[in-house]
């Protein structure tokens, strides 16, 4: 019970990497408020785990707002916040349009900083609170023809470090993890759209060191373990979780 009576929001908790870190959370004793745009992934994910569940959008100011009221209202605290709300938005540079720039930027980087501004005044008045911000390989590598994921994610690591030392002495804590190639249904259904799903995941399983892909779960104990107060001295830094695949040489 490593977060026992700890009150924790996770955006994007419907499915995923998000839900996979609201499950975790839970088994280790927290109050879990799964925050997440889509109602039906939302519900089924609260009702599974026996948790809260607020619809949010963290593109808007007034759901993100009205969810932090609502949760203080009704436990008179909040001690983690894991942003994992995200989106892909992958083009080559000169064929982005604006509205695709705004979208990429307003839910990856903006929604991001939409919910720590919005739970930090709580922390601050605690004068305790870890805040787990979920990047990306592409918060330190390029990828052609991501654009503009990569800048928005090389961004979030800025504002992780940041709001790291800007609060670092009223005990409030800001992390990041990096998670590379994760198998989650978004992957499952990539491969799928190949002549042969199970050559191209073995492919991609063979780009990486220990010839496998992480899982969510892996990513969930990391998220338990920095909003846990076994990491009282981490803060302002990015953990990658990718099997090593970020400091293997290219040719």
């Amino acid at each position: 019970m490593r977060l026992k009576d700890k009150v924790a929001i996770v955006t994007g908790a419907g499915r995923g990497i998000g839900e996979a870190i609201a499950a975790a959370f839970r088994r280790e004793g927290a109050e879990v408020i799964i925050a997440e745009r889509d109602l039906a992934t939302g519900t089924a994910t609260a009702e599974r785990l026996g948790s809260l569940f607020i619809q949010t959008d963290v593109t808007d100011q007034g759901s993100v707002d009205g969810l932090v009221a609502a949760v203080c209202q009704r436990f008179g605290r909040i001690d983690v916040l894991v942003n994992n709300a995200g989106i892909n938005v992958f083009h080559e540079p000169l064929e982005t349009s604006d509205a695709e720039w705004a979208r990429c930027m307003a839910v990856d980087l903006e929604g991001v900083w939409r919910m720590c501004r919005a739970v930090l005044p709580t922390m601050l008045e605690q004068e305790a609170g870890s805040i787990v911000n979920i990047a990306s390989s592409h918060s330190s590598t390029i990828i052609p023809h991501t654009f503009p994921y990569p800048v928005a994610k090389h961004g979030l690591l800025g504002l992780t470090r940041a709001l790291g030392i800007e609060y670092a002495a009223r005990n409030v804590r800001v992390n990041a993890i990096a998670p590379g190639y994760i198998e989650t249904q978004l992957a499952r259904d990539y491969w799928a759209e190949f002549p042969d799903p199970a050559a191209e995941r073995q492919r991609i399983h063979d780009l990486h060191p220990p010839r496998r892909i992480g899982q969510p779960e892996e990513v969930a104990m990391t998220a338990v373990f920095l909003a846990s107060d076994e990491a009282p001295f981490i803060n302002a830094t990015s953990i990658a979780i990718d099997g090593g695949r970020s400091v293997l040489y290219h040719e």
